[in-house]
């Protein structure tokens, strides 16, 4: 992970300039950027948030700056499950001691997780369960609000305290002028193919079946680009500019679930002005109300998989594309450009005052959770 961590977690900067073109003069904006690595992002932008107090009496939110992604991925194969969760336990003890945290049981507290939350739900003691700790189980935490890139859809029948935070893409501009520039770009992007795939195969998933099944389609259709990521050693799928490339070049892009149900590809294909196309609604639909357009029709496709899978039949995703009106796809198009801006994160040295002057990811979060803490407070009155 070293590389990923520089500039505060944005990653080695690419040699891109404000519109994603490669050449000697660097826009500053684009970033080899890891998937996982929300938390650093998260925590950066805090630091120079202009709502931020160094008073604790004047706050009404507390970030926790824990980078529980990070220490997971450095626990997944530690047997002792102690050991696994010790210093999730020694974060809970540390904050409940603190008079902030007393003062509302930790209401008004929240933290930022760069990985999904089945990495944090452990729920047995006597084996090696699937997650790297229990921290999202233990009680204190649980009264707190927790931002993740994945969330658990089904606990948030029961009021859950998780909630969808985007993954990180690799465009993160100081100014406005940037974000307009790279808008601009993919407005007038010339689509040469319908669909594209970018992605490898799940061996043992059920969840994931249908990506064989988009490979092969993609891969016997004029119409689509296949970008397959394999361990070949030319493998392009962490090259972001070929990444942008497939995504800019094609009309929508199949985002098929994988190790779990989200994608960071969900948000690269946004950033690209692809229209994404998704086969379970918990990809995006059920993960970020916060960030999407309200009505998931306007900017996204969505065919049902498991209803295929039940029907016995095979989903031909060209003949499905090709019959939606081009007036609807441009439309589409249109609702996922225009917020790009929150659905990006910013350079954490953006300044309000400097041109930079945009509402990101953060931004966006940020006002939700509090309206989110002053309802529960005043519930509790």
């Amino acid at each position: 992970m070293c590389p990923h961590v520089a500039n505060r977690g944005l990653g080695q900067q690419l040699p891109l300039s404000d519109d994603g073109e490669t050449g000697s003069g660097s826009g500053g904006a684009w970033f080899a950027t890891h998937q996982f690595i929300a938390e650093m992002i998260f925590h950066a932008r805090m630091e120079n948030h202009p709502h931020r107090t160094w008073d604790p009496a004047r706050a009404s939110l507390f970030y926790v700056p824990f980078y529980g992604g990070l220490h997971a991925s450095s626990k997944f194969r530690e047997m002792n499950l102690t050991a696994r969760d010790e210093l999730a336990v020694k974060l809970v003890d540390f904050l409940h001691r603190q008079p902030t945290w007393r003062k509302n049981n930790g209401k008004d507290h929240f933290m930022v997780l760069g990985r999904t939350a089945w990495d944090f739900m452990r729920s047995t003691e006597s084996g090696p369960d699937f997650g790297a700790n229990s921290l999202l189980n233990l009680p204190r935490v649980q009264s707190m609000s927790v931002l993740t890139v994945e969330t658990n859809p089904w606990k948030k029948k029961t009021n859950s305290n998780q909630y969808g935070l985007p993954y990180p893409s690799y465009f993160h501009p100081s100014t406005s002028a940037q974000m307009l520039t790279w808008q601009t770009k993919v407005r007038k992007s010339n689509r040469s193919h319908l669909f594209s795939f970018i992605g490898a195969p799940r061996k043992g998933l059920e969840k994931a079946a249908i990506r064989d099944e988009l490979i092969r389609q993609c891969g016997e259709s004029t119409r689509c680009e296949l970008l397959q990521c394999n361990k070949d050693k030319n493998n392009k799928c962490y090259e972001p500019s070929e990444i942008m490339r497939v995504m800019t070049g094609s009309e929508f892009c199949l985002q098929a679930p994988g190790d779990s149900f989200t994608r960071r590809s969900t948000f690269d294909a946004v950033l690209a002005g692809c229209v994404p196309v998704f086969f379970s609604p918990h990809t995006a639909y059920t993960q970020y109300e916060w960030f999407l357009p309200d009505n998931p029709e306007e900017y996204s496709v969505y065919i049902d998989e498991e209803e295929a899978m039940r029907a016995k039949r095979v989903i031909n995703v060209e003949e499905e594309l090709l019959k939606i009106p081009r007036e609807r796809v441009e439309k589409m198009r249109k609702t996922i450009i225009n917020p790009i801006p929150r659905l990006t994160y910013k350079h954490p040295n953006a300044s309000d005052d400097g041109g930079g002057g945009f509402r990101d990811i953060v931004d966006v979060a940020f006002d939700a959770l509090g309206r989110h803490v002053r309802s529960i407070l005043a519930g509790n009155k």
